[in-house]
Parts: C-alpha cells; structure tokens; sequence
C-alpha cells in the first residue's frame, strides 16, 4: 500500500516545482523531503520526479501520483468536516421507536420540533415490537424507544429518561349510574362488566396492579387491544373501561370520563437509550425535543 504521507510530499513538491519550494510549505528540511521522494520512488519501482533547470517536474508516474494525492487530501478534509458535523449532531442518523399513543401525543411534535433545528440527521421511525419493545435498542437496531416502564426500574444495558406519567380514566357509557359523579374510586367499578384496553404488557399490569390496590381483580366481558375499539364497545354498553388520556384525544361521541382515585392507575412512559450511545449530541438533541413535548403534552 502506498505511503500517504510520502503522497502528501510528492504532491508538494509537484506543486511548488522544486524539492527547496516542497520543503518550504510544509517546514521541513529539504533532505527530508528528498528522502521520502526516494523512498516513494523505492516503493513504486519507478521515477516520479526529473531534472528541469533549477528546478524538477513530475514523470506520467509522478503527475499520476500528485493528481490522487490532492484527492486523498480532498477527501480527509472531507471526512474531518463530516466528523465535526456528526459530534456536533448537524448530520448522522437515529432509528427511533415508539407505540402508537406516544407516536401521536409525543414523538410527532418532538420530531418536528427536532427537523427544524437538525435538518441534516436523518430519522428512521416506526413502532415498537409490542412482546419486547426494548430488544431493538440493546441490540442496537434502534437508537431510542417510547417505552412503558416503573419508575425506578433498572435494565441492564439502557437508561431510561422519564417523559411523562399518564394516568387512567374511568370510561363509562353515557347514561351510567356512576356518570353523575366527578371523581371515581377504583372500587366502584369492580362489580362492572370490563371492556379490556390492553394487551398483555406493562400497561395492563399498571391497570391489574391498582385494581389489586384497590382489592379485586375486574372481570373482563370483553377483549380490545386498542383504545378507540375499547371506547366503542363501552359506548354500545357492553362495559366500562380504564383508559390512559394519552389514549383519549379522540373520545367516542357516545361515551362519557370521569377521572380516579384510591388508587388512580397511572403508567410511566420513558425515552429508552442504551447505555453506551449516552451523550451523543443528535441523541441527546432528540431526547430534548421528546421532553419538551411531553411538558406540551402535560398542559
């Protein structure tokens, strides 16, 4: 492999027109840099430079050689600029996930917030694996994830940044007997027939966690995995259902909600990052916007 830094040399030399000129520019001796043509020129198995009055001039090989040495120059200043922009996060890329209600409430504004300020970082968004929404990040497919985790917990591998808590409303059908009522206890409902919201998750457990607080366990009459077939069901009477308010910006016409207590179920959403991309300026960038909107969000 060619000797870059003899390269550098010999493109000096062609440049200046003199081995004394070559020497100049780049503060060394000219013997010095006699030495490194000679040893290009060892390398190489050919002349690069001949004699032209006081001066030298370039063989085919040595223009040949001069001409991929500017080149090779362009290029590491190149990199070194593209290098800069990456650790000043102007420009990079992030593979972000989420689920669907903080794909709304959350990443859409923080993502747009975040493009306007970082036109040049490329974002790769999509949702979350439901059964382990934290394996893309420690596996590095992806750079952060919308999570629902306790606050508190630890996982080997990840930090969690807290976004927002997002508590459970009581979601009745209109003309309930307990729609009169502002404020629920959890209890009231527990000999109601249940439409289930949740898939089998850290947010259901948030909901079978207060309900065990509260001291029973609901009874489901019917299964939903999303919250607007949820809010349908319950509007055709078939139930009531605990669903969070980030899962509430379109309310069904035909259902009415009513807040909670003792306890009032509220599930943790988190910004997941693995441990080892902690600090990196378009992650760290990204995370802010995210913050920033779960503020919004809270409002």
């Amino acid at each position: 492999m060619l000797d870059v830094r003899r390269l550098q040399v010999l493109r000096a030399v062609v440049t200046g027109g003199s081995v004394s000129a070559a020497a100049t520019a780049l503060g060394y001796t000219p013997s010095a840099v006699s030495q490194q043509v000679a040893a290009l020129e060892k390398q190489t198995g050919t002349a690069l430079l001949e004699r032209a009055g006081r001066g030298v001039r370039p063989t085919a090989a040595g223009r040949l050689l001069a001409e991929h040495a500017a080149v090779i120059e362009r290029q590491v200043a190149e990199a070194g600029t593209a290098l800069a922009d990456l650790l000043a996060g102007r420009s990079g890329s992030l593979t972000v996930r989420y689920f669907a209600t903080a794909g709304a409430a959350l990443v859409a504004p923080a993502v747009a917030a975040f493009r306007r300020e970082h036109p040049g970082v490329r974002l790769d968004l999509g949702m979350t694996d439901p059964e382990d929404p934290l394996e893309d990040v420690l596996r590095g497919r992806a750079d952060v994830a919308v999570v629902v985790r306790p606050h508190g917990g630890e996982h080997p591998g990840l930090r969690l940044v807290p976004l927002l808590d997002d508590p459970y409303r009581a979601v009745l059908p209109r003309g309930h007997r307990l729609g009169a009522r502002r404020v629920l206890d959890l209890a009231d409902l527990a000999g109601e027939p249940w439409v289930g919201s949740e898939r089998t998750g850290p947010c259901l457990d948030t909901v079978l966690d207060a309900c065990a607080e509260a001291g029973f366990r609901p009874g489901f009459a019917v299964d939903s995995e999303d919250y607007p077939t949820a809010q349908g069901f319950v509007a055709a009477g078939l139930g009531v259902a605990l669903v969070p308010l980030l899962g509430l910006a379109r309310r069904h016409p035909g259902v009415i909600v009513r807040r909670l207590r003792a306890p009032e179920p509220v599930r943790a959403v988190h910004a997941a990052v693995r441990t080892t991309a902690w600090g990196q300026p378009a992650l760290a960038q990204l995370l802010a916007s995210l913050r920033e909107a779960a503020r919004a969000a809270r409002v």
